[in-house]
């Protein structure tokens, strides 16, 4: 079965009533998000607020003249702070180079995870202490990044978000919506490796959270079907079944055992997981995933025709 684009993430807020209320309730959060990026945080960091930064795949060619060639200066010899040489090869006298395409790595999981300059963390020192004035606790603010973050996941602005959950990484690396919300990050950029990291680092922080597992086995039961990856298949099943140990009624993970079972031509399984699904919540349904199956065995039941 091809790989199929119409299964979502769980990326909505765990409960109802459980949002986020920082300190200045009576601002706009958006509003006041903006003043304390522009005036309390990392110059550097501040810098994502006005333009989110574009992810780049690819490199670009670009002819050149060995004329047009300077040697960096210290400001742009040393990017290990904010950024990532996505490539870089030059051969000024013999050919067109390749011209080097930046990747910004506050967009980046967890900053790309690379060593840290001095000036980078002298830059965090800096944020921490403005966020230990501005906050009751560092696990607040790291709270309110990430609740931030989960708002720009659903307004589709994936490199905005991921930096505000970068920002909440570094006030505390023990949130799992930080892991969780990278993970759905890297999901929706198709970096499926990033995202079961990501993911997995999550549920270790909070392995009772059933909506994460479920998103955890999403994703790995993708991987399965890019890489025939056996081993992703066997943890998605693992870990739909522990969701629904936690939750009984979570209709979504019935789905994905569901879409579990059919990947291994269990279809009698995969049919009564659907049907455990469709009388939970008919919305968990996926249609294209639905014909997939009638056309590999009728329902048992008579129910989908």
């Amino acid at each position: 079965m091809p790989r199929r684009s119409t299964v979502a993430m769980q990326y909505h807020r765990k409960q109802s009533g459980s949002v986020y209320q920082p300190y200045t309730s009576g601002t706009s959060l958006r509003v006041w998000e903006a003043t304390a990026l522009l005036l309390l945080l990392l110059p550097g960091l501040a810098l994502g607020q006005a333009r989110t930064p574009v992810m780049v795949k690819a490199t670009k060619q670009a002819p050149v003249k060995a004329s047009d060639v300077h040697t960096p200066d210290s400001h742009t010899a040393d990017l290990s702070s904010t950024r990532v040489i996505a490539s870089a090869a030059t051969d000024v006298a013999k050919k067109p180079v390749l011209a080097e395409r930046i990747i910004d790595a506050r967009i980046l999981p967890l900053f790309g995870e690379r060593s840290k300059s001095p000036t980078q963390i002298e830059e965090e020192i800096h944020f921490l202490n403005d966020c230990d004035q501005s906050f009751t606790s560092r696990e607040e603010a790291s709270q309110f990044f990430s609740s931030r973050g989960w708002e720009y996941i659903g307004e589709a602005q994936l490199d905005t978000a991921a930096y505000r959950f970068n920002l909440a990484y570094i006030l505390n690396d023990k949130n799992p919506d930080v892991y969780w919300g990278l993970g759905v990050v890297s999901y929706q950029r198709n970096q499926l490796t990033d995202a079961v990291r990501m993911l997995k680092r999550g549920v270790a922080l909070s392995d009772t959270n059933a909506v994460m597992l479920t998103d955890l086995a999403t994703v790995e039961l993708e991987q399965y079907q890019a890489k025939s990856d056996t081993a992703s298949l066997d943890d998605a099943r693992e870990h739909l079944q522990k969701a629904l140990f936690l939750r009984p009624d979570h209709a979504t993970a019935y789905s994905k055992l569901s879409i579990a079972s059919y990947l291994q031509a269990d279809y009698r399984s995969a049919w009564m997981y659907l049907h455990k699904a469709y009388k939970i919540e008919i919305s968990s349904l996926d249609l294209t995933y639905l014909q997939e199956l009638l056309a590999k065995q009728p329902d048992p039941l008579g129910v989908f025709k």
